[in-house]
Formats: C-alpha cells, structure tokens, sequence
C-alpha cells in the first residue's frame, strides 16, 4: 500500500510511542541503533509495523 507523507508520519510517530514504551520490537536492528524513531522507520521499511491505515 502506497501510503502519503501524513500516513507515514502518522504511524512511525505511533509506533515509536510503543517502542519507547517497551512495545516489543518486530526487526533486527544495529546495537548501536536505539533511538525508537529510528527503529520504528526500520519497521516502516521493511513492511513490519502492526498499524492498519482506514481511508474512507
């Protein structure tokens, strides 16, 4: 799915909520990586996050 800028702004912002909450992470990331934004646009990449976008 082809998402806007918003969209994706929208739901990395809320995945890295989770993350930074001690959501369990769903990719392998670097050790020197832990910055939460940054691991939830490595989700983001590569198609991982459990978010569902609802257009009407």
């Amino acid at each position: 799915m082809k998402y806007t800028r918003f969209e994706k702004a929208r739901i990395v912002g809320a995945r890295a909520l989770q993350i930074s909450y001690g959501a369990p992470i769903l990719v392998n990331y670097p050790a020197d990586m832990s910055d939460p934004i940054d691991i939830a646009m490595l989700e983001f990449d590569k198609e991982m996050i459990p978010i569902t976008v609802i257009r009407e």
